[in-house]
């Protein structure tokens, strides 16, 4: 059988203008994004196979949005009438929706709500909710990042995964850190408990028993964990507890530390001692990169799960508290598994970095 010759594709100037631009904006769908990508790389003389492979479409993709580009030009790029009623919004309109959320800000207010942006647009708050799902828009929701100005975090970024993905032989790695003022809190009236169609019900004020500080050593690999807690949070509680996971670490394997920059950490005391102890090897995480640490995960299991629902009349019920969860948890541990390599992290504060350096500010 003959092989189906493929037709060219031939643009004019307009038309490649507005394919490079529906390419490239970043508030078009990626499915149009891909067939305008197509086509341009169709125009440029490509067989199908060959703009499959660079693209990683498939050639029946390829064929598919070349003959339609071919057949019904920009038009043709669009997706077809589905059965049911008219369309009562058009592309423009949700293009005007969208380009007015990511641009523009309303009068008055610091981001648009479904009912401001339906008034600015003259669509009703319905409408403009199913644009917004449909295009993961959520103007409500705001999120936070800090990049660490650390002039070594690249070397620190490396080695740190380098010991989550590709621990040393003969070796334990922990992840220490320290969990300070923990709040013994009690409610100022009984807890209500949970009943068929009312939720578990508490005063909104508490009243403060005392803190303690809880210093955790997440074992990477098994996931266990050896806790202690002090009444002071100071370098020679951080010393004792340096102790404590040598006494509790075989004395035959190397112990890789990895822990924060805080100055409890780096004394002359905990130095010495470590000249003492040449089995162990602090890492430390770049400033302001505690999500590294996996012991944080930990943490936030014992929040989520344990301290904030609870509640403590004193300072030695919330220890002991912490320690019966400790114990349970080590009952049956459940390791943490890091799966980012050093350079996806990398390239992924690359990308925040290039935004940032992109907007104007």
């Amino acid at each position: 059988m003959p092989v189906p010759i493929a037709p060219a594709v031939v643009l004019t100037d307009d038309e490649r203008e507005t394919l490079e631009r529906w390419a490239r904006r970043h508030t078009s769908a990626q499915a149009l994004a891909l067939r305008c990508r197509i086509v341009l790389a169709c125009a440029e003389g490509d067989s199908n196979t060959v703009v499959a492979e660079r693209l990683g479409a498939s050639r029946s993709t390829v064929a598919k949005w070349r003959t339609r580009f071919v057949e019904g030009r920009l038009d043709g790029l669009h997706d077809e009438p589905r059965p049911g009623g008219p369309r009562s919004i058009s592309d423009d309109d949700v293009e005007r929706v969208i380009v007015k959320t990511l641009e523009q800000t309303p009068q008055g207010a610091t981001h648009w709500s479904t009912r401001s942006m339906a008034q600015a647009t003259g669509m009703s708050q319905s409408a403009v909710s199913r644009i917004w799902r449909a295009f993961a828009l959520k103007p409500h929701l705001v999120d936070e990042f800090k990049l660490s100005p650390d002039p070594q975090f690249i070397d620190k970024v490396r080695d740190i995964v380098g010991l989550y993905l590709n621990p040393p032989d003969a070796a334990v790695v922990l992840c220490v850190d320290e969990k300070t003022q923990v709040q013994a809190l009690d409610r100022t009236a009984p807890v209500l408990a949970l009943m068929p169609g009312v939720p578990e019900r508490r005063t909104h004020d508490y009243r403060r028993n005392g803190t303690t500080n809880l210093y955790a050593a997440l074992n990477v690999a098994s996931g266990q964990v050896i806790g202690a807690m002090t009444a002071r949070h100071r370098a020679s509680e951080f010393l004792a507890f340096l102790k404590l996971i040598n006494a509790d670490v075989p004395a035959h394997l190397a112990v890789h530390v990895v822990l924060d920059n805080v100055s409890t950490h780096k004394t002359p005391a905990v130095t010495r001692w470590l000249v003492r102890h040449p089995r162990f090897t602090l890492h430390f995480t770049p400033t302001y990169s505690s999500w590294m640490n996996l012991v944080e995960r930990w943490f936030a299991e014992l929040t989520t799960k344990w301290l904030r629902r609870s509640t403590h009349r004193s300072v030695r019920e919330l220890v002991a508290s912490i320690r019966t969860w400790i114990t349970d948890w080590n009952d049956n541990p459940r390791p943490f598994v890091w799966h980012k390599t050093a350079d996806e992290i990398l390239a992924t504060l690359a990308t925040y970095c290039q935004r940032i350096s992109d907007s104007g500010h």
